[in-house]
């Protein structure tokens, strides 16, 4: 069977209608929603398979929305129509499986089974091996200079059905849409899409095998590559020569400000930063990776928010479950501490708040335990919100198992139950 047709099976296109319903996500140009797609496909699925038969099917442009990133600037996203959706990931379905035989074993990105934290373990080995002078390569707007011509002669030294790289070709030029005007896409492969992760692995496998035939040790996740060697002056010579080749080789242009040769302590990678302890190179978090958590955190318990204490918790438990287990290997037990302290803090100045008045607060304290010579102390104070949060009064009605009581997530004890200890290779007997 044709690879198209595999692309084409009714049972591949119901896995990828699943896929996309499963990733919910907004709607492209044409404003139909993922709750609607079930229906259109049924009615129109016999049609569309008929026109990418044809080579008649033309990809809609994606619709074009920005979100910021943490430097400031805005990352460009292209939203697919849910239509659209199914068929690249029709595509990724046949075709992931034939390129993970070729995919490097220290590539993580977008890939099944492996994830952002097996890259630093892998990064730490490296370290702790002796390879602590770094190559950190910096990719300049990589999804938006994708040569179109060199990714598919690429894709065409594996994929050899014609009808399919076709397909492929029609939608990294489709177009995108931005304040309804429609810009042709000569370069790039807008991220969003689902066919873009797959696409952008493919291109740098190309500089995965450059740097194993030269016997380099890295971890690649997306556009993130790290080179890792065991002295200065070779760390220079590879950011060069890799340099060179990425620009001449694969058309890709290299950030020259933000690559550097550095060393584990200096940089962020995936939002990790390392330190060394007892001659062992360790994770953490990175600072700018703490600052962005407790941001989060502090914009849901503004005092100018008006929500109830539970509607304010259902709010901050996701993210507090989310940013633990993704730095789950990290060492911050000091820093998770003082974050949870500061959190209850904040809630307290919130629920203060809440009360308003005199006799409203001090008959919510004394309901909830305190004396009532020291509910009114409290209540009559003048202190600010922060200052009043830390009064022995509030904190003893406003109690820690009492905000458990109410469902929240107390970040230390959460990262005390998940932890998975980081353990050096050399240091396992």
């Amino acid at each position: 069977m044709e690879l198209l047709e595999k692309v084409l099976d009714n049972q591949n296109l119901y896995e990828a209608y699943k896929q996309v319903y499963k990733n919910k996500g907004a709607s492209g140009i044409d404003e139909v929603t993922v709750e609607e797609l079930g229906k259109y496909m049924y009615l129109h699925k016999e049609e569309i398979k008929e026109q990418i038969r044809n080579r008649k099917y033309k990809p809609s442009p994606v619709r074009r929305v920005y979100i910021p990133k943490e430097n400031g600037d805005k990352r460009g996203l292209g939203i697919p129509t849910v239509v659209d959706r199914v068929i690249q990931q029709a595509i990724v379905q046949v075709l992931s499986p034939i390129y993970e035989e070729q995919f490097s074993e220290t590539s993580y990105g977008f890939r099944p089974n492996r994830s952002c934290e097996m890259a630093i373990i892998k990064l730490l080995e490296y370290f702790n091996d002796g390879y602590s002078w770094i190559v950190d390569i910096d990719l300049q707007k990589f999804f938006d200079t994708v040569c179109h011509d060199k990714l598919i002669s690429i894709i065409m030294k594996t994929i050899h059905d014609g009808e399919l790289v076709s397909l492929i070709r029609r939608y990294l030029v489709s177009g995108v849409m931005e304040n309804d005007i429609i810009t042709p896409t000569k370069v790039g492969t807008p991220q969003g899409g689902n066919l873009s992760p797959l696409l952008s692995n493919i291109m740098l496998n190309e500089l995965d095998k450059e740097l194993e035939r030269r016997g380099l040790k890295f971890t690649r996740y997306a556009d993130d590559c790290i080179i890792v060697v065991q002295s200065e002056k070779a760390a220079n010579r590879v950011m060069e020569s890799i340099t060179r080749f990425i620009e001449k080789k694969l058309g890709l242009k290299v950030n020259v400000e933000k690559s550097k040769v550095a060393r584990p302590n200096e940089i962020k990678y995936l939002g990790f930063g390392f330190y060394q302890k007892n001659n062992t190179w360790r994770p953490k978090p990175h600072l700018k990776s703490l600052q962005k958590f407790e941001r989060k955190l502090k914009y849901q318990t503004r005092r100018s928010y008006s929500v109830s204490v539970a509607r304010r918790i259902d709010f901050l438990n996701p993210i507090i479950r989310g940013w633990i287990n993704y730095f789950r290997i990290a060492d911050m037990e000091s820093e998770i501490y003082l974050i949870t302290c500061h959190l209850r803090r904040r809630l307290r100045c919130c629920i203060w708040k809440q009360w308003k008045t005199i006799p409203n607060r001090i008959r919510n304290l004394k309901k909830l335990g305190v004396a009532e010579k020291y509910a009114k102390m409290a209540a009559f104070s003048r202190k600010s919100y922060w200052k009043i949060a830390a009064n022995h009064a509030v904190h003893q009605g406003i109690s820690n198992k009492r905000l458990k009581q109410k469902g929240l997530i107390m970040p230390d004890e959460y990262y005390k139950e998940h932890r998975k200890e980081y353990m050096p290779i050399n240091n396992i007997t």
